[in-house]
């Protein structure tokens, strides 16, 4: 049986056509539209003419925003209609592509609603087009709008020549283009397009209850959901599963505990094969609610200019992983600790050309005021602080709260890269725990590693180590820092990766959005070091 949407396309195309001759008995333009260059008619055609007159009534009634793309677009095609059958068609496979960037196709082409408003078929299916073209090239949102502070180079596409150009080439190749072509991205969209079939096959994965702990060696009625439930997202092979269900003892035995590990590392938690509160609330997320997430972190994706330098830093602040790209590709990887979810670390992307060997801190007034002063002069005395024009200032030296290096970048809102005597934090699953500046882990050798192009420079580094003395490095070129927010990404072995949404930037946008879902929360592991005051 053939249902109405699949009627819909030729039902539209019959509306485009139809608007034309229902205007056949027009033998002449009006008044052009504005910006039309007088003197040069248009098309005799009478599909055309009909247009041409209507054009800028039909316009008004369009979104004002979305007004100068479309007047745009048809200046350069002469003002005439441009969806004829084959192009509706090259359309509509396009829009059926729209799973895999976590979008819905029918929220932007209704192809039944085009037949329904005929006299409007033509400019509501270029309104469509354009607007479906700028989601895949710049995000549904605009990321200042759910993110405190968020600056980083956007996508910028001339979408109205891209679209007039595709028409006569390859439509589809061209929407493709669109949204990032990177392997993240492209990993990232297949978790996806899997996580829904998952849900539309198989119904997603039985519900979790939280509850007690499950240690290992345990005897627990939750077993079979467990299992069930590590098989669905492949942290258990299916034939394992099957066996382990057939033995119907609710045993946690050493097979199940090694996908539960597997599953532990996948979402950054503790890895101890213990379901304890922290993974009992990983568990308990629904597939509907993973996959809602992902399609969150395409569209954080989308927002991100394409062309990124070949040799870059990239800090995931969910994750609190660094990574080092270099000739375009990841080379190093670093644990780090960023700002808690009271101090967040914002979305940055800004470059660094120095280094500074045993850097002393100037400790931000907020801090100082609210964790330092309050202390007395004795904690200042200890810490090797002291006060100058008002300012606290840590002095360089194994006290200080940058360690011994620290990687300045440029108008970076005092955000920064630094070494830190706070060693065990790295240790940690939850590393939320800065207030705000990104500690890295093993500072010392990665700023060496930066620096080893140079033996010169290297040199001069390594000597500022061995006396202490601050020395300011250059690195002789600019190096790249982003600081992203990714809870749901591809990991090594080609899993989808999860992370808790400490900062809420998850649930804004999902807001923004429109889009319902109930993530869990984070679940510290460790206590809170009082003493820690460092940025």
């Amino acid at each position: 049986m053939i249902t109405r949407r699949q009627l819909g396309l030729g039902a539209a195309t019959a509306a485009i056509m139809g608007a034309a001759q229902a205007a056949h008995a027009q033998n002449a333009p009006q008044d052009p539209p504005m910006g039309r260059p007088q003197g040069v008619p248009p098309s005799r055609d009478p599909a055309a003419v009909a247009f041409y007159n209507s054009f800028n009534d039909q316009l008004a009634r369009l979104p004002e925003i979305e007004q100068p793309d479309v007047r745009a677009f048809y200046e350069m095609n002469g003002w005439t209609p441009v969806w004829t059958a084959p192009r509706l068609q090259a359309l509509r496979n396009a829009a059926s592509k729209a799973e895999r960037h976590g979008l819905a196709q029918y929220d932007f082409f209704d192809f039944d609603a085009l037949a329904a408003n005929r006299g409007m078929a033509e400019m509501l299916t270029t309104a469509a087009a354009l607007r479906y073209a700028r989601v895949l090239s710049e995000g549904r949102i605009r990321p200042e709008t759910v993110e405190d502070l968020w600056e980083m180079r956007k996508n910028r596409i001339d979408l109205p020549l891209g679209l007039y150009q595709a028409l006569n080439r390859d439509l589809v190749s061209w929407y493709e283009g669109l949204a990032p072509t990177d392997i993240g991205y492209n990993n990232l969209s297949a978790g996806y397009v899997r996580y829904r079939r998952m849900i539309r096959e198989d119904g997603g994965w039985p519900t979790f209850s939280i509850g007690a702990n499950i240690e290992p060696g345990d005897v627990d009625r939750r077993i079979p959901t467990l299992i069930r439930r590590l098989v669905a997202e492949g942290d258990l092979p299916a034939a394992e599963g099957a066996r382990l269900l057939g033995l119907a003892d609710n045993y946690y035995g050493p097979e199940l505990q090694e996908a539960v590990r597997s599953f532990q590392v996948r979402h950054g938690l503790v890895v101890d094969a213990r379901i304890g509160s922290g993974t009992q609330q990983s568990l308990s997320a629904s597939a509907e609610d993973r996959a809602r997430q992902i399609a969150l972190n395409l569209e954080r994706r989308r927002w991100l200019a394409r062309d990124v330098e070949p040799e870059r830093i990239e800090v995931n602040t969910a994750a609190a992983i660094m990574v080092y790209w270099k000739d375009g590709r990841p080379v190093h990887s670093n644990r780090v600790v960023v700002g808690s979810a009271a101090n967040q670390t914002p979305s940055l992307e800004k470059p660094f050309a120095s280094v500074v060997a045993n850097p002393p801190w100037y400790v931000p007034a907020g801090i100082a005021r609210n964790e330092i002063l309050p202390r007395g002069p004795g904690y200042l005395a200890a810490n090797d602080m002291y006060v100058s024009n008002g300012t606290v200032i840590q002095r360089a030296g194994p006290h200080s709260a940058l360690g011994y290096v620290k990687f300045e970048l440029r108008d970076s809102y005092a955000i920064f890269l630094h070494d830190t005597p706070s060693k065990a934090a790295f240790n940690l699953a939850y590393r939320h725990r800065s207030h705000g500046c990104v500690r890295v882990q093993d500072a010392v050798d990665f700023a060496r590693l930066l620096l080893s192009p140079d033996p010169q420079k290297l040199a001069e580094f390594d000597t500022a180590q061995e006396t202490r003395r601050t020395t300011r490095v250059t690195t002789g070129r600019e190096i790249g820092v982003r600081l992203l927010y990714w809870t749901a990404f591809v990991d090594g072995q080609g899993r989808v990766a999860f992370r808790e949404d400490v900062y809420n930037r998850d649930e804004k946008l999902a807001e923004a959005l429109g889009i319902a879902v109930s993530l869990p929360r984070a679940v510290q592991d460790g206590r809170v070091d009082a003493n820690d005051v460092g940025p």
